[in-house]
């Protein structure tokens, strides 16, 4: 039979519990004191070459030398980003797995697809938005169009025949060309590929007659001449495309064609204390002179975002994403 304890015995049972607790509490301290104190992965869920994978592995080198360790970037594309994006939301919560993902992976998806394998609110926590990525369309080089309006004119002439590419199906540049589309009256035919860099390569090799593309992606190609930029999205021009019309001299604004964004995330029980850690170095990362200057020049906006700011995004865009799909016509699949 189990005796009870004693008056005598309870202060020190209770005082054995107490120094349990705070050893507890003082290993867990001390672990995230110690992060990170090996290699940290940073998973890309689209192709090597795109706006994300160059932005990633510009951030990811100047981290590796704040945090004074190595840090890898992993291209896991496939299924419009589900499938990288997946693969963060069910890793070790340890902070050594981020995501570095855009916005129609967690805007859009969910509204896209019936059995979508994570949900972007319960099963992932934001260390920050880094950048924005404006659009601009551009069509192959023989395309009988100068202009964004003679290919509207164009379109308009051949409902359907004109077709687009896009970063794969419900991705943001569907979202966007579809919303420009009924903006303007016209039809395209859509045609999906995986991720900005095949969509990009199809416009160059006349696979198609327009895609969506970040101006940061096209530049190369814009200034080779292999692509004609069209229009930019925004509302205003682009520095680095000064004589390509934006969507607000067409009468549009800025959710005619909406901007992406590339930003962090880790699985949603990783410690608050190492999101902050890392939302801090990454911010610190990004206003470095010669990172914001990159960005720049690539055709992005630096944002340096907090965790909060992009959770508050995320959320918002679930919903007015959701909004358009449905006024579009897109059925989740």
């Amino acid at each position: 039979m189990t005796r009870p304890l004693s008056r005598g015995t309870r202060p020190l049972w209770s005082t054995l519990a107490g120094t349990a607790l705070m050893l507890a509490v003082s290993a867990g301290a001390q672990a995230q004191t110690d992060y990170p104190n090996r290699t940290l992965r940073v998973v890309v869920p689209f192709p090597a070459g795109a706006g994300a994978d160059s932005n990633a592995r510009l951030i990811s080198q100047k981290l590796a030398e704040s945090l004074k360790q190595t840090v890898v970037v992993e291209n896991r594309p496939g299924a419009n980003g589900i499938l990288g994006t997946d693969a963060v939301a069910k890793a070790s919560p340890d902070g050594y797995t981020l995501l570095f993902v855009d916005r129609g992976a967690l805007g859009i998806n969910p509204s896209l697809y019936k059995q979508l394998p994570y949900d972007p609110l319960k099963d992932l926590a934001y260390v920050g938005i880094a950048v924005w990525g404006p659009y601009v369309v551009v069509a192959k080089k023989d395309l009988d169009a100068k202009t964004f309006a003679d290919f509207t004119a164009l379109a308009k002439q051949q409902p359907k025949k004109l077709n687009y590419a896009s970063f794969g199906n419900g991705s943001m540049t569907q979202m966007g060309t579809e919303s420009l589309s009924a903006f303007q009256g016209i039809e395209l035919t859509h045609i999906p590929y995986k991720g900005g860099a095949p969509a990009l390569g199809a416009a160059m090799s006349g696979e198609v007659d327009i895609a969506m593309v970040t101006i940061g992606s096209a530049l190369g190609a814009i200034k080779d001449g292999r692509v004609k930029p069209l229009l930019v999205g925004g509302t205003q021009r682009s520095a680095l495309l000064p004589d390509v019309p934006s969507v607000s001299e067409i009468g549009g604004n800025a959710d005619t064609i909406p901007n992406t964004y590339f930003g962090f995330a880790v699985p949603a029980a990783t410690p608050p204390a190492i999101i902050k850690q890392l939302s801090t170095a990454i911010q610190q990362v990004i206003a470095q002179p010669d990172v914001r200057q990159r960005m720049i020049a690539n055709g992005f906006e630096p944002a340096n975002g907090s965790p909060e700011e992009m959770a508050e995004v995320v959320s918002r865009d679930i919903r007015s994403f959701g909004e358009l799909a449905r006024k579009l016509g897109i059925q989740p699949e």
